[in-house]
């Protein structure tokens, strides 16, 4: 009876209706005529990430967000807008961690410094032991 009900609660506790009701969002993948442009915007969407997937870029993503997101790039490439003005009002809004390749900040150089850094001390710790050998 207590597996039935733990069955019955799993179940339950399932979305009924885990897709959106929005209608499907064909403009969102419609390529630019100009395929300078739209060979522009594919680089540009290899090179953000998608919000809702994290692993994937909005090129590779099924999500909505990224479909938008894609509809945006696009958008803004036909207007005339550079890839990297894109690129940076996405991070703006959005953080740095929507490019995978992030503006470089003083605030993050001590990060990739301190692995020279531990390397470093461990090289001169370990001299020093083998010194007193």
């Amino acid at each position: 009876m207590r597996g039935l009900l733990f069955f019955l609660a799993l179940v339950a506790a399932q979305p009924a209706l885990a897709d959106s009701s929005l209608p499907a969002a064909q403009w969102a993948d419609r390529q630019l005529p100009d395929p300078r442009q739209e060979a522009a915007a594919k680089a540009l969407m290899e090179e953000l990430r998608c919000l809702v997937c994290a692993g994937q870029s909005i090129a590779d993503s099924d999500a909505e967000l990224a479909g938008d997101m894609r509809h945006l790039v696009r958008t803004r490439i036909a207007a005339g807008e550079q890839p990297a003005a894109i690129r940076a009002w996405l991070v703006e809004r959005y953080g740095a961690w929507v490019s995978y390749r992030p503006p470089s900040a003083p605030v993050a150089w001590p990060l990739w410094a301190a692995p020279l850094l531990l390397l470093g001390a461990g090289l001169v710790l370990l001299a020093r032991r083998v010194r007193l050998k």
